[in-house]
């Protein structure tokens, strides 16, 4: 099993309980508005990192950094982009998406800066959206939040966001159902 650590808007600001919060992941996924190419070097310390660029970010960070990604971790089809997209893929075709690509299970944004994790019907074909809320500058009376995945052979096993302010949870996906 892996888990994977996600966080948005760090806005050129790495707030140390972030970086603290993200120390048990074994991957890092930056869902844009990095502000700083140092804060992806600082890091790629904890853990591997995937980034894409937000719409405050320009192309310094060299071209594994694009508008979208499309990593696979233990099975599981990403989409990461920062703009949120429209929640039915049909919406993605500016992403890159060709036929025959895998169909992403989860599709991770940021730039709203308000922590949110989707499932269900309305967000077909995608299992699960995720916006790990902001590291800097949250929205919505929400705190600063990261999130967290684990995932396994081809599923979701659970996720959640957290609060970096004060450890508590904001939102979780049920660790008894499982993400196809």
């Amino acid at each position: 099993m892996k888990r994977i650590g996600i966080l948005s808007d760090t806005h050129g600001s790495l707030d140390p309980r972030a970086y603290a919060a993200l120390a048990d992941c074994d991957l890092l996924f930056h869902a844009g508005d990095i502000g700083d190419p140092a804060i992806l070097r600082e890091l790629e310390t904890l853990a591997p990192v995937v980034a894409v660029l937000g719409n405050n970010d320009f192309p310094e960070y060299g071209d594994g950094v694009g508008r979208f990604a499309f990593p696979e971790v233990e099975g599981v089809h990403f989409l990461m982009t920062h703009i949120p997209p429209h929640k039915r893929l049909s919406g993605l075709a500016g992403a890159g998406l060709k036929p025959g690509d895998p169909r992403p299970q989860v599709i991770i944004h940021g730039h709203t800066h308000v922590p949110t994790l989707e499932w269900g019907p309305t967000i077909r074909p995608a299992s699960l959206l995720l916006c790990p809320g902001a590291v800097f500058r949250p929205r919505g009376g929400y705190p600063r939040c990261v999130a967290k995945m684990e995932v396994e052979d081809g599923a979701v096993k659970r996720a959640w966001i957290e609060s970096i302010e004060d450890d508590r949870e904001i939102a979780r996906w049920p660790e008894t159902s499982g993400v196809a």
